[in-house]
């Protein structure tokens, strides 16, 4: 009598996607029915990146409360996790991966009968002259944020120069601010925050200058200079030099496919994998992929994104690890939703800007209104700054860009939830929001935008 081989389960990267997909996989299937191998290539799983500037401007006081499930962890509920284990080949054709002990040296083939790719992004580099000098820094994994914090403790000067004004770019300014550092940001758009349009970005760019940030807009950086030993000691442009003690690159993030191109895997215009709905690799029976390393589908424009969240790559791992699992599980794609801050100033937006809009060939109205978060008679009320995009024939909903004080971002869930559903800009007029003093006005900032939409879309009807 043959003994049918217990089926093996093998996770590349051991952050958020992979270690969810290996966990619901291990929820749905018992250790007598399903073997789990992890591979993570650096020192720690199951973290937070999100939380990484927040760890090092001091508001979260030490580095393993971004640690949501320790390797200790993960092996007690029975998935051999090894870390600092990279892999550095994937055989389809055979079925198995190439791994290497990174502390060792030693390589090994593993087998395996469903795979799944949850190799992240990578920072974005630029090819410049010293750019891999001592003092300059990316902020993607606990190691980077552990890295910066040892320079940020050796070095003597508090000169900070970050490049890049997007998500990373402008949390890391804030976070060097907290800790005394003069800050220029270096940033080659026309304002901050890319993902909003420019006349938001520009409100942006006024709170962070109001922090004592140095915002220098419109700027390629063209070397990094170094002096002693090697360090960093300026970031030059083509027209000036900002001298610096430490530099962040917050330049965004590439989704991490070296290994999916080497193995004549579907990747997207971005350079991200290609899934179908239920995260599975198109064209590959059993091979999955989820998190920062794949592209989605945007449910507004029709288009694939590449779009590196936390909440993606956690809801990726959960519908992978259903449908490995034995059950079944979709992901539909984004609208596009995030929120960011700079000190006390709220940043959110969901759904197309301006430019993707025009991009997807839409006839759109944009309309901007200013309110407050709470009645304007109540104590400490803050102002807002929504800006709404309606279709022009149809009013169907397009896009929401919120930037204000306290109690501004989250309302961008309103209108993600719009989005999702379809909904036009009049049949949000009648959405029965949560409404006292405390709260809100009577109207709510994103009702009183959509009824100016749409008065703006009827005003454009021939």
């Amino acid at each position: 009598m043959s003994m049918s081989r217990m089926e093996r389960l093998v996770v590349i990267g051991g952050d958020a996607a992979g270690m969810s997909a290996a966990s619901q996989a291990r929820r749905m299937r018992g250790p007598d029915e399903l073997e789990i191998v992890a591979f993570e290539r650096g020192h720690f799983s199951s973290y937070s990146a999100c939380g990484i500037p927040y760890w090092v401007g001091g508001d979260v006081p030490e580095r393993d409360r971004l640690i949501a499930r320790s390797p200790a962890e993960h092996r007690a509920r029975a998935i051999d996790l090894r870390m600092r284990t990279e892999v550095t080949e994937i055989d389809v054709a055979g079925g198995r991966v190439r791994s290497l002990d990174l502390e060792t040296g030693a390589e090994e083939w593993t087998s395996y009968d469903k795979l799944v790719i949850a190799t992240g992004a990578r920072p974005i580099r630029p090819d410049l002259p010293g750019v891999d000098a001592r003092g300059v820094h990316g902020v993607q994994t606990l190691d980077d944020g552990q890295a910066l914090l040892d320079t940020l403790a050796m070095t003597e000067g508090r000169r900070a120069v970050v490049v890049g004004a997007g998500y990373i770019g402008v949390e890391m300014a804030e976070a060097l601010i907290n800790r005394g550092y003069e800050v220029t940001v270096v940033n080659r758009g026309k304002e901050p925050m890319s993902t909003l349009d420019p006349d938001m970005g520009r409100l942006v760019h006024t709170a962070m200058e109001n922090l004592g940030i140095t915002m220098v807009n419109d700027a390629e950086i063209t070397k990094l200079l170094t002096g002693d030993a090697g360090r960093v000691r300026a970031v030059a442009t083509e027209d000036a030099e900002y001298p610096a003690d430490v530099v962040v690159l917050g330049i965004g993030v590439r989704p991490e496919t070296t290994l999916a191109r080497a193995a004549g895997l579907p990747l997207g215009d971005h350079g991200g994998l290609l899934t179908d709905l239920a995260m599975r690799v198109r064209g590959h029976e059993n091979i999955w992929a989820g998190g920062d390393c794949v592209e989605v589908l945007d449910l507004i424009s029709g288009r694939e994104r590449h779009i590196a969240l936390g909440t993606h790559a956690n809801k990726h791992g959960q519908v992978i690890g259903s449908n490995v699992g034995g059950g079944y599980a979709t992901f539909p794609g984004v609208v596009g939703t995030a929120v960011s801050k700079v000190c006390d100033l709220e940043i959110a937006r969901t759904g197309l800007r301006e430019k993707d809009a025009h991009r997807a060939g839409l006839r759109f109205e944009a309309v901007t209104i200013e309110s407050t978060s709470r009645a304007g008679y109540y104590p400490d009320a803050d102002l807002m700054t929504v800006k709404m995009l309606a279709e022009r024939r149809t009013g169907r909903l397009l896009g929401v860009q919120i930037v204000g004080g306290e109690g501004a971002a989250k309302r961008v869930d309103i209108a993600a939830v719009a989005l999702t559903a379809g909904m036009t800009v009049e049949q949000m007029t009648s959405l029965d929001l949560g409404y006292a003093p405390p709260f809100s006005p009577v109207w709510d900032p994103i009702l009183v935008a959509a009824r100016k939409a749409v008065t703006a879309v009827r005003r454009s009807a021939p």
